[in-house]
């Protein structure tokens, strides 16, 4: 683990002095190399250990959330918050896969933010496990082929996923995290320049992000919406006078250059993605509550599922109305609260909930991302 640099010659340049302390440099950081690789495996000797102790899923999203929080608590620097949060995540997720191995389901094909986003959240142990359709995720899922899946559920700019939350209405599953995605798109192609570009490949709401920047950089060339960016990068690969918007990973994977980065009009265009399972997480000690109600059909019933929250103090962070696909002009409310369901005001609200609503099902209970 010595530093890249080490190898890099005698310190061609330097003087003797300057010589002497990058080698004391170099030397201090092999040292500390070592010290880092003892802890790691003395680490792993660790978890391994909890796996013998503990019966039943290893993965407790909860305990992430409470390590990764007490890491930015604790981080001295120089080093930034997200960069030695992502660090531990991934030691994390490789001491979990000694001992319990995940499989998780995205959104694919290979080259998505759904990948990105399953790989932020679960670090590089897991396998994950391409699907066709946000569908085929909740049914793996719900069959038990999968331990996870994660699916996207809202855009910033976009608005809410349509599928997803009426998955959600009728599925067997529970949220158990959640992730947030900056979606960076970027222009790439085999074409050496854009003035070489026939055709620009995209998903719909990618080229719908764009579109500013397209109008002004790429106006007249023809822009084709597809199933996924991922989709997209294939395609380009495949086409020399083709682009592609996507995200790098599917750069990546694909083998394009990337001749614009982050081309997208909102600088802070972000999508939220959430994790399912067969199970929700325990409290900690920074949560949301997702669930699905309905009102009944009498003056004033919206409002009295409202004050439910209010009178318990509990913040909503989400509220969306969707057609419930049940009946002529029935609805029913996507609603986030802080606070897990474990909490004695949010549990309050949702047994007055329960008393106000037509309808109500808790789809689960699940720390606040962090990172």
């Amino acid at each position: 683990m010595a530093d890249p640099d080490h190898n890099n010659g005698n310190g061609a340049g330097l003087s003797a002095e300057q010589s002497e302390a990058l080698l004391a440099v170099r030397t201090q950081i092999d040292r500390l190399d070592g010290e880092i690789l003892e802890r790691l495996a003395e680490r792993a000797r660790c978890a391994q250990k909890v796996g013998e102790i503990k019966r039943g899923p290893l993965y407790r999203p909860e305990r992430e959330a409470q390590v990764l929080r007490a890491i930015a608590d604790r981080n001295p620097g120089p080093l930034s918050n997200e960069a030695v949060q992502r660090i531990f995540r991934e030691i994390m997720s490789w001491c979990l896969g000694l001992e319990q191995p995940l499989q998780v389901a995205y959104l694919g094909p290979q080259g998505t933010y759904s990948e990105a986003a399953a790989a932020k959240h679960f670090g590089g142990s897991p396998t994950l496990a391409a699907q066709q359709t946000i569908d085929d995720v909740f049914h793996a899922v719900e069959a038990g082929a999968v331990e996870y899946g994660v699916v996207p559920v809202e855009n910033s700019t976009e608005g809410a996923v349509g599928r997803t939350l009426d998955l959600f209405m009728s599925g067997n599953v529970s949220v158990c995290g959640e992730v947030g995605l900056r979606i960076r798109h970027n222009l790439m192609s085999k074409a050496a320049d854009i003035g070489q570009v026939k055709r620009i490949y995209s998903h719909s709401q990618s080229l719908s992000q764009c579109n500013d920047w397209l109008a002004h950089h790429a106006h007249g060339i023809p822009r084709l919406p597809v199933s996924s960016n991922a989709e997209a990068a294939r395609l380009a690969a495949e086409d020399a006078e083709a682009a592609a918007i996507a995200g790098e990973n599917a750069a990546q994977r694909y083998g394009l250059p990337i001749l614009f980065a982050n081309i997208e009009d909102d600088p802070n265009n972000t999508t939220r993605f959430l994790v399912i399972a067969r199970h929700d997480a325990g409290p900690s000690g920074r949560d949301k509550t997702s669930l699905i109600c309905s009102a009944l059909n009498k003056p004033g019933a919206v409002h009295a599922l409202l004050q439910a929250f209010a009178d318990q103090g509990v913040s909503m962070t989400k509220f969306e109305s969707r057609p419930s696909r049940t009946g002529l002009w029935e609805y029913v409310f996507y609603v986030d609260v802080e606070g897990h369901r474990e909490d004695p005001a949010v549990a309050r609200a949702l047994a007055e909930l329960a008393n106000r609503a037509a309808f109500l099902k808790v789809l689960g209970s699940y720390p606040v991302a962090a990172i």
